[in-house]
């Protein structure tokens, strides 16, 4: 017999009902029984179907819901309302709990009567754990942002607008939740700041670098400045779209004001400290300068006397000129130190220089000493005064040669710095080393360890001296015991090494030249009118710069031979002048300031450093007139 399509499709109903395994689904009497079961409801219940069928439902329930009536309220809703939906803790067969989904719906006859109820429950454990978990997350979250009272944090809306504020915020800044969240950010800005678009810059640099940092004056709601650390970092959705910002912001005025008191500390130290060093420096010019003028005034004092044999005639001028030779040296080392040292750099190969220098060294200091060379086969060039360089390197060398009176091992060493583009030349001894109090204080002036009359202390602050006027450093290291390294580092020259000169020829005969000297300092121009006139010059002087242009509006010159410093017009002032009137005359600066050189005289002027003498005067006169002529 053919089965009825009510038949199939109750048949194909229950088949899908089986088929359920997340659900539990089954139907329910009028009177709350369990009517029928299925697969779902087994697997998270825990029932089999012959277990629970024509039992009441609240045998889910939880003993308390039940005494609570709760499974007769929730069919009381389905049949008034047609429907009941929740969540809820039920029980499983072996009487562990399970979060449940639960839909009641109810079935009506044809006359509107419920002859039953349809049940659907989901078990939702795992899930609600989950969630849970998250709002407990986020609740501890929001508890630790809100606990922190040293720290604004708080979020700002893609457009810069303030969605939320903790506590931190509010103490800081001093406004409320309520007072300022939907304000805009700048409000915390200076007029000046908001005025130069420093917030929406902030926002846009948040945005295209993932991050901005800064440390800014910031402003209270009472209107008062705090020095403030600011973090905005971008905040994106899930489809990477921007949702916002983070901001954290902390009041560092106190770490500010206490920088700054260090900071001014520390210049009230090194004003203290310059002030101790020129007292020693002053000190020891003072000495020194005494003992050289002691044996010059002398010297002088003695050659007035009548009847001088031209013995000591001879023997007190050699003693006034060695110990001006002296005066030179000591105002070469104090140039040095400060800096103002008149330099001649070129551009050289150290590595010959130091194998050649090395050799000096080692006949100098005898076989007591052993002077070694480690040299870097592909070093760099460098661009230095050749005779500071070697008197820095002497001082050095002699320095590691009083440290070893016993003997030991001198190494002279250059290597390439790649890191910083520069190259060092080392000296270092195997004496016996300094402590650390000394090593702070070796390249001040005159200061020293060594005992009284074996040296001024002005050797190691030289070499300081000359490494910054080159651009360069000093940098020393020692240990008690364990020898002293001296490093001398230098910037590395990309210019090309220069040929030596020495074939250059002699000096041109000066009989005749016409030399305009210009000299404001009285004793040196009288001296340097006798230097020419012995070199059989025409000498015209003028005692300023001003004075020689009027000199020149009358007469002609061979060459202009003038001092840099001077009152009113400088030097070089004088030389630009008349290098634009008269192109043709040659010119020579006289200086022993190199400030004028650092601003690029000796780029334009042949220069000579002062003290100068007779033979320097004829090199740098054949140099300069030879030059103008090829010209």
């Amino acid at each position: 017999m053919a089965r009825s399509s009510a038949d199939l499709q109750e048949q194909r109903f229950q088949l899908l009902v089986n088929s359920v395994v997340d659900y539990a689904i089954y139907m329910i009497e009028a009177d709350g029984t369990i009517a029928t079961w299925n697969p779902g409801a087994k697997r998270f219940k825990g029932y089999e179907a012959e277990e629970i069928v024509g039992k009441p439902y609240a045998t889910f329930f939880l003993p308390e819901d039940r005494d609570a009536g709760l499974p007769q309220r929730i069919l009381a809703t389905a049949a008034s309302e047609g429907r009941f939906e929740g969540e809820g803790w039920r029980l499983r067969k072996d009487g562990t709990r399970f979060w449940a989904h639960v839909v009641v719906d109810a079935i009506y006859n044809a006359d509107r009567d419920v002859v039953g109820f349809a049940k659907i429950t989901r078990d939702l454990t795992e899930r609600r754990s989950a969630d849970q978990a998250l709002r407990e997350s986020e609740e501890r979250f929001r508890i630790l942002v809100q606990g922190v009272k040293d720290y604004a944090i708080y979020m700002l809306d893609a457009d810069g607008r303030v969605t939320n504020w903790n506590a931190g915020a509010q103490l800081i800044k001093g406004y409320r939740a309520e007072e300022i969240v939907g304000e805009h950010f700048s409000r915390f800005y200076t007029d000046e700041d908001r005025a130069a678009g420093e917030p929406e810059r902030a926002l846009e640099t948040a945005r295209a670098k993932g991050k901005y940092e800064k440390e800014a004056w910031r402003v209270r709601k009472d209107g008062t400045r705090f020095w403030a650390s600011v973090l905005l970092d971008p905040i994106y959705d899930e489809a990477g779209e921007l949702s916002g910002y983070a901001k954290i912001t902390r009041d560092i005025t106190e770490r500010k004001k206490a920088e700054e008191e260090l900071e001014e500390a520390r210049a009230a130290l090194y004003q203290s400290q310059k002030l101790q060093a020129l007292g020693e420096l002053t000190g020891g010019i003072a000495h020194d300068f005494n003992n050289l003028l002691t044996v010059i005034r002398g010297s002088a004092e003695l050659l007035l006397r009548p009847g001088l044999s031209i013995d000591k005639r001879e023997r007190y001028l050699g003693s006034i000129i060695e110990t001006a030779d002296r005066a030179t040296a000591l105002t070469s080392h104090l140039l040095a130190f400060g800096r103002r040292q008149a330099l001649k750099p070129e551009v050289l190969q150290l590595n010959v220089r130091l194998d050649a220098f090395a050799e000096m060294v080692q006949r100098t200091f005898g076989s007591k000493y052993e002077v070694s060379i480690d040299l870097d086969p592909e070093l760099w060039l460098v661009e230095v005064d050749v005779t500071q360089l070697e008197t820095a390197l002497l001082n050095a060398a002699i320095n590691g040669r009083d440290a070893m009176p016993d003997g030991g091992t001198l190494v002279l060493r250059t290597r390439n710095r790649p890191a910083s583009n520069e190259v060092s030349v080392e000296v270092e001894d195997t004496g016996e080393g300094m402590p650390p109090e000394v090593v702070e204080r070796v390249f001040e002036p005159f200061f020293t360890t060594k005992p009284v009359g074996k040296g001024t202390g002005l050797g190691l602050s030289q070499i300081h001296g000359f490494a910054a006027q080159t651009g360069g450093r000093a940098e020393i290291s020692s240990r008690p015991g364990e020898g002293t390294r001296l490093c001398i580092v230098l910037p590395r020259s990309d210019k090309a090494a220069e040929e030596d000169d020495s074939t250059e020829a002699p000096s041109l005969p000066f009989a005749g030249l016409r030399v305009l000297l210009v000299e404001d300092n009285e004793q040196v121009r009288r001296f340097a009118e006798h230097l020419l006139e012995e070199m059989h010059c025409a000498v015209t002087s003028a005692e300023s710069g001003e004075a020689a242009l009027a000199v020149l509006d009358k007469e002609s010159f061979d060459l202009l031979f003038t001092d840099v410093v001077m009152p009113g017009m400088s030097g070089v002032e004088l030389a630009n002048h008349v290098r634009k009137d008269f192109p043709d005359l040659p010119i020579l600066l006289a200086s022993g300031y190199s400030e004028e050189v650092v601003r690029g005289a000796a780029n334009k002027f042949r220069m000579i450093s002062k003290p100068y003498g007779f033979a320097s005067v004829s090199q740098a006169f054949g140099e300069v007139t030879r030059s103008q002529a090829a010209a």
